[in-house]
């Protein structure tokens, strides 16, 4: 059974930075691809940015590009998201994701992953 936590949300200030992680457990963590997605209040989950299994690719959202790096480590079986430069507007419950198919690439379209943590708030105030 896969399983997927996330930790490091919380408060900030504008401008200021947080680092999230997810932390997977139930199969090869480094045979898949991983994302992260968000959800602001009222709204869709969108992509924020994804990696590939081997770390070797990586893709952004527009929004994020720039300001957010997306890591993993898969000897800890850990990816991150490094997240610089907030804004108001990145307020979200931040969720990561692991790819449905193994060896899939790094996909901004969130019927492509499978398995899904239970969010982390992040909150940046202005």
């Amino acid at each position: 059974q896969v399983q997927l936590v996330e930790s490091g949300g919380g408060l900030v200030q504008a401008g200021g930075s947080l680092r999230l992680s997810c932390a997977a457990s139930g199969r090869t963590f480094s045979s898949y691809a991983m994302g992260w997605f968000r959800q602001a209040p009222g709204k869709e989950r969108v992509f924020v940015a994804a990696i590939s299994w081997s770390g070797g690719n990586t893709y952004y959202a527009d929004s994020v590009k720039g300001r957010f790096t997306i890591s993993r480590d898969n000897a800890k079986n850990t990816v991150y998201l490094q997240m610089n430069s907030l804004k108001p507007e990145d307020t979200a419950v931040y969720y990561c994701a692991q790819r449905r198919n193994a060896l899939g690439y790094p996909s901004s379209d969130q019927y492509a992953y499978a398995y899904w943590g239970q969010g982390t708030q992040v909150t940046v105030s202005s």
